[in-house]
């Protein structure tokens, strides 16, 4: 089956959802046995005429994850760090980690952690830190205090790389290292690890060793205002603004250049990078990097634990990816928080994009994209 045809399946079934108001546009595009079709329908905004470009610059929230995950891959096979480091040898502020007693517990009834934590716990996002569902957390609460940006992405919020360290250090652990599998924050540690390695900003890491490589001129921290299209949010009245074109959050350099979800980027560039991993690794990952980032790295343990309950949907997570076996084949990609969705079918040489700006997201449309996807294919 042709990319048209595929985009052509995908626009009739995002259809609807824009029609009916529930996005007000979408962009839809297909990479399949190296050919990339990007299809638009609907507008920029609600009630407006403007209809939604091809390559309309988005916020792709937790999109970032898996490049600031492949980017981890890369700096381990130049050898400028190893997946079994422990992050103290880049991170000096997480050595001798405490670990709460329990998970509702005060701060200060807190014991040795029995390991270090690894650059691997944080790929896997095994790090002991993150979103808790299932109990109050005194722990979580000071995070949110601290200002780590426990909430949707605010750029200009966060404090610089060395303060965020320097405040999120001040916490106890919720589990031990290695045990648990928590969103989100694990990403945001990541990214500072990775500049530190390198010895340049993440930024600019990203750019030189990933975005260039991969043609990805549209990706990055800061907001092209010629290319961005406003971001929303559901309130009680309908689609309110949460972020505009001329006074974007994302109009400026952040202080922190966040690795759990700070990019903007476009359909286009997110199926370039999703074709350099159908492809083996395009020349910059290896094979063998390739396979261990889109392979399930948990226990059923970890993958039965409240925070992966909800949010990886009875599959995996590989490396900045969630995995999943379906009747169709492995699929392994990732969402993020206002409305992008990427996934890519290894078997069938076919990754899928969607793009759409509401905070949260629509979980019908992207089950309907994921739907139109899979129903087309056979194993």
């Amino acid at each position: 089956m042709m990319s048209r045809v595929w985009t052509q399946r995908l626009t009739a079934a995002i259809g609807p959802f824009v029609q009916a108001g529930v996005v007000p546009g979408a962009v839809v595009g297909v990479r399949h046995r190296g050919e990339t079709i990007v299809d638009a329908l609907g507008t920029t905004a609600p009630a407006v005429d403007d209809p939604l470009p091809v390559d309309a610059q988005v916020r792709i929230s937790s999109n970032t994850k898996s490049l600031v995950a492949a980017l981890t891959l890369l700096l381990a096979q130049d050898g400028v760090l190893r997946l079994d480091d422990p992050v103290e040898r880049f991170l000096p502020e997480l050595a001798n980690r405490r670990v709460l007693r329990r998970l509702d517990g005060p701060l200060d009834e807190a014991e040795p952690a029995r390991r270090p934590i690894t650059v691997e716990d944080l790929l896997t996002m095994r790090l002991g830190f993150g979103w808790v569902f299932e109990s109050e957390c005194a722990a979580v609460d000071a995070a949110t205090e601290l200002e780590l940006g426990f909430g949707p992405p605010d750029p200009p919020a966060l404090p610089p790389p060395d303060e965020w360290m320097a405040r999120f250090a001040k916490l106890p652990l919720l589990e031990q290292p290695g045990s648990v599998w928590r969103y989100e924050l694990a990403f945001a540690v990541l990214g500072v690890l990775v500049a530190r390695a390198a010895g340049c900003p993440l930024d600019v890491t990203l750019a030189d060793r990933l975005f260039t490589p991969l043609g990805m001129t549209a990706t990055g921290f800061v907001a092209d205002p010629r290319r961005l299209v406003p971001a929303f949010v559901r309130g009680q009245n309908g689609l309110e603004l949460f972020d505009a074109v001329a006074d974007s959050r994302w109009a400026s350099q952040p202080p922190f250049p966040d690795g759990r979800g700070g990019l903007v980027s476009t359909a286009g560039d997110l199926l370039r990078f999703a074709g350099m991993l159908l492809g083996g690794g395009g020349g910059l990952l290896s094979s063998s990097s390739v396979t261990a980032m889109t392979t399930d790295q948990l226990t059923s343990e970890q993958r039965a634990g409240p925070s992966a309950a909800t949010f990886l949907d009875s599959g995996g997570w590989g490396y900045g990816v969630g995995v999943i076996e379906t009747s169709v084949g492995r699929r392994y990609g990732w969402g993020g928080g206002l409305g992008t969705l990427w996934y890519s079918w290894s078997e069938h040489d076919l990754a899928a994009v969607l793009i759409t700006q509401v905070l949260p997201p629509s979980v019908e449309v992207f089950n309907a994209f994921t739907t139109a996807v899979e129903s087309g294919l056979t194993r």
